[in-house]
């Protein structure tokens, strides 16, 4: 399982829509880029804390083709395209990856 961090900044053209109809978009991309039911997503609010994202997705796979593959379909949607939203950064992580790695090379 992978657990990948996507900064997200939102743009003046998303502001601009009424709330019914962003959820409607959203409910409507995000259905389709996790149509595979092999990635999973939270999303959480930034954009009081900071001023380099409004948003952060936490997308967790079985895999990094599955999460490549949800990306790929997140990009070719009108969340991106048009734009509503800015990628900012992406940051791939691994859960407790040091206790992974101590198992594995701490002899016994």
């Amino acid at each position: 399982m992978i657990t990948v961090f996507v900064l997200l900044k939102t743009t003046k053209e998303w502001l601009r829509l009424e709330r019914a109809e962003r959820n409607r978009i959203a409910d409507s991309v995000l259905s389709t880029v996790l149509s595979d039911n092999k990635v999973t997503l939270r999303m959480f609010d930034a954009e009081a804390f900071t001023t380099k994202c409004t948003d952060v997705a936490m997308f967790q796979a079985e895999d990094m083709q599955a999460f490549y593959f949800a990306i790929e379909r997140l990009r070719d949607s009108e969340l991106i395209t048009t734009p509503y939203f800015e990628m900012v950064e992406i940051i791939p992580t691994i859960e407790d990856g040091f206790k992974a790695f101590e198992k594995a090379s701490i002899p016994k």
